[in-house]
């Protein structure tokens, strides 16, 4: 097998086990000296060193660093002991997330905070750690765990899918600011089998829905020809992208009946056709700019003609 990230270094935060155990494996396996980050309680500081420990036991370089996401002193330790180790910091693999499951109506305000608290603060305490190193040594290559939650939307999930779209918005935006510095920043949404899929799916699916079947995935989006901005979705050895499109749209000229001729044109709004992945978000104001330029330009050419 081509060892695609020989000689770097990767952090996987949550790597203690389920996915951020897969990971943690999948990249030794390709190469790669892994720091298998988790909280400091006794299960998953355990945890965390027995996923190390194998990857020793593989072959590879591993060291297991307890840390709390949503504490940023704690990740800047974790990145300078990895830098003060290896030297540099190559990869980064925002992972750690817990659930709150339940209807809006019945969340509290508590569990919503804390839920975006892991996953969105949590992934920028980490990223902001490791950023500087990475634009000083010119790479780096950065993963958001989004989700079809997020994407597409789950019942039960407001807080979850919230959070978990919020990390596409950041993956937009840091993809952009780190192109300078060869710094790609990707989203990775994973399919795996949980609780919540037991109760729909039947044995023999939910047998292929295992983490390791979403792992390689992750190779994809770290390794020296990563992509950047790219949303990959995988599960159960399938892959597929998400994008944010924009269509074309319509432009209504007439300020006073602008509202009741949206409502009666909406479907032309979302039309799909002629959609396109804007490079950035000022493509909407490019695009709607245009569209009323051109639209000043038939009525002044319709007032000539008169």
């Amino acid at each position: 097998m081509k060892k695609l990230l020989s000689g770097r270094v990767a952090i996987v935060t949550g790597g203690g086990g389920g996915l951020g155990r897969t990971h943690a494996l999948e990249l030794s396996r390709h190469g790669a000296r892994v720091v298998v980050n988790d909280l400091a309680q006794e299960r998953n500081a355990a945890a965390a060193s027995a996923v190390a420990e194998e990857i020793r036991r593989a072959g590879g370089d591993a060291i297991a660093l307890a840390g709390d996401v949503t504490r940023p002193d704690e990740m800047e330790a974790m990145a300078a002991h990895a830098v003060e180790r290896w030297g540099r910091i190559d990869i980064l693999v925002n992972n750690a997330g817990i659930l709150r499951d339940r209807s809006f109506a019945k969340m509290s305000l508590e569990d919503f905070r804390l839920v975006m608290d892991v996953h969105v603060m949590g992934a920028v305490h980490c990223t902001k750690a490791v950023w500087a190193q990475m634009q000083a040594q010119q790479y780096g290559r950065i993963v958001m765990t989004t989700s079809s939650s997020g994407l597409y939307g789950n019942f039960g999930q407001s807080n979850y899918g919230a959070a978990k779209m919020a990390l596409v918005g950041l993956m937009q935006t840091l993809a952009l600011e780190g192109e300078r510095r060869n710094i790609r920043v990707n989203c990775l949404a994973p399919s795996a089998a949980t609780a919540m899929t037991e109760a729909i799916l039947p044995p023999e699916a939910l047998a292929r829905l295992t983490p390791e079947e979403v792992s390689p995935g992750l190779v994809a989006l770290v390794g020296e020809q990563a992509p950047t901005r790219m949303i990959l979705l995988a599960g159960a050895g399938s892959f597929e992208c998400a994008h944010v499109t924009m269509t074309q749209g319509v432009h209504l000229a007439d300020r006073a009946r602008a509202g009741e001729a949206l409502c009666d044109q909406l479907q032309e709004v979302s039309s799909r056709s002629g959609e396109v992945v804007p490079a950035t978000g000022w493509e909407q104001y490019e695009l709607e700019v245009a569209k009323a330029s051109a639209s000043q330009r038939r009525s002044a050419g319709a007032v000539a003609s008169l």
